[in-house]
């Protein structure tokens, strides 16, 4: 513990913590001293997505969630202590970090495709303890150090953007190619973010809300269309976000022969999938993207740095903890004056 700061003895607060399935309570939080390797952060924003509405409805795939649980795997805030092994000077930064667990040593670590661990699946809110709570201790080699200027509330969305990003890399689109995102929500709007940073000749959004046109176009978008209206074709690079049934079959078919699809939405269990026969006939090169690994962690943090990404416009509630369900209630709503929900401990 020589390691620690002054600042290990932080007051004590409260936390969320999911017992099961639809049983939720506000907690006193100690927060854990960190040890070797570790960091000690006070949370200043978590937000709430549809994974974290999985595990309180006990949607969540067996394996990868663990009961009780705080969640919270999207979130930001300002490093208080440190543990043995760690620089000193990590205290008092502004920071966000990954959520993946890796064990660093198997293959796929060594890799750098941390979210493919072979050694088992443990990710921050979901099997570990997570960020709805005062504080978070998690190893520090998994911090990612912003500008001291930057702004807390907006760098709470950039785990998502993270996994965003991790599409926009495997995409690979290039300046002048004609490039297209399905679906409108955040993930949406952070793929239209980063792929107008690469300069395309033209960024179709298609979406099943018309209000979401104006901040489409305001993050880069030249074109918007419903999926009830002609769609377009020939594109080179499409990136899907929406997770429905049918976004997957409606991105592949953006595509021009030879084109590269990106898929991030999970849809629910017996959704249809894409036609084997058209993806050889078209030669359509088909990644997707579970998590965020940190290349794409990285290239976040560049370029919400370089001032290329806006997460503020797509924040529309900001609650204390104790309106734990009524932010799960408003995620899952539906309704369409509601954006990203963040909790403030």
């Amino acid at each position: 513990m020589s390691a620690v700061s002054q600042a290990a003895v932080v007051a004590a607060s409260q936390a969320v913590v999911i017992e099961g399935p639809g049983e939720h309570r506000l907690a006193p939080h100690e927060p854990t001293a960190p040890a070797a390797g570790e960091a000690l952060v006070r949370v200043h924003a978590s937000g709430i997505c549809g994974s974290d509405r999985e595990v309180y409805q006990g949607n969540r795939p067996e394996g990868y969630v663990r009961y009780p649980l705080t969640p919270g795997h999207e979130w930001s805030g300002t490093v208080e202590a440190v543990g043995a092994g760690v620089p000193h000077g990590l205290v008092g930064r502004k920071v966000v970090g990954e959520g993946f667990r890796n064990c660093q040593v198997c293959d796929r670590c060594h890799e750098g495709e941390t979210t493919l661990c072979t050694a088992g699946y443990e990710e921050t809110g979901f099997t570990r303890p997570g960020a709805m709570a005062g504080t978070l201790t998690l190893p520090a080699r998994l911090l990612h150090v912003l500008a001291d200027d930057a702004d807390l509330t907006a760098a709470a969305l950039l785990e998502p953007a993270a996994c965003v990003a991790a599409a926009a890399l495997k995409a690979n689109a290039r300046p002048g190619e004609r490039v297209a995102v399905v679906g409108t929500g955040t993930l949406g709007m952070f793929a239209v973010q980063f792929l107008k940073a690469g300069s395309p000749s033209e960024l179709l959004v298609v979406g099943t809300r018309p209000d979401r046109e104006k901040l489409s176009r305001t993050f880069g978008a030249t074109d918007f269309r419903t999926r009830d209206q002609e769609l377009p074709a020939d594109f080179d690079v499409v990136i899907e976000t929406a997770g429905s049934a049918t976004a997957a079959t409606t991105a592949a078919a953006l595509l021009r022969r030879g084109g590269r699809l990106v898929l991030t939405g999970i849809p629910a269990a017996g959704a249809e999938g894409l036609d084997p026969t058209e993806l050889v006939v078209r030669q359509l090169e088909v990644h997707t993207v579970f998590g965020a690994p940190p290349e794409a962690w990285a290239h976040t943090v560049r370029v919400f740095g370089a001032g290329l990404l806006d997460p503020l416009p797509l924040v529309t509630h900001e609650l204390p903890l104790d309106e734990f369900a009524h932010a799960i209630e408003l995620v899952g709503s539906g309704d369409p004056k509601v954006g990203k929900v963040l909790l403030r401990p």
